[in-house]
């Protein structure tokens, strides 16, 4: 039972992470507005990190024995974080999507880390760097809305 929490943890992260990195290349393609070259920067720093996280994931699930799945079809059905529009978006309106991506990615994460540290603490502690990341990403977005 605590193998199945640890790699049901494991593949919830690898395809949010994976989704995250599609959906934020999507917005960095599609942001427009006052703002822009901050923003975009920021999406291509973001897509580096999680896609790094993502191949940690990947392989950590390998070194267990256990097949990852970051296929197409995979990350379509299985990720957590919702869906993205298609059309140009607003800067703003980029900022807020991505802090709630981020931050569902991580809230997913932590949902089961008691069970996974339980069972596995090293995956605990890739899982848990994997959301403080994430959170550090969504807190540096917000960030830069506050304003004066």
């Amino acid at each position: 039972m605590s193998e199945a929490i640890v790699k049901n943890a494991l593949q919830a992260a690898l395809v949010d992470l994976i989704d995250l990195s599609l959906q934020a290349k999507q917005a960095h393609w599609n942001i427009q507005g006052p703002r822009f070259r901050s923003l975009h920067l920021q999406l291509d720093e973001i897509v580096e990190e999680v896609r790094t996280d993502s191949d940690d994931v990947a392989e950590r699930l390998a070194a267990l024995g256990h097949a990852p799945d970051g296929r197409a079809a995979t990350v379509s059905k299985e990720s957590g974080i919702g869906d993205i529009t298609e059309n140009f978006l607003a800067v703003s309106k980029g900022y807020e999507l991505m802090v709630s991506k981020l931050q569902a990615a991580a809230d997913r994460i932590k949902e089961n880390l008691d069970e996974v540290d339980a069972a596995d603490p090293l995956s605990a502690d890739m899982l848990i760097g994997i959301a403080t990341g994430l959170e550090k990403q969504a807190w540096m977005l917000r960030s830069a809305t506050v304003e004066e």
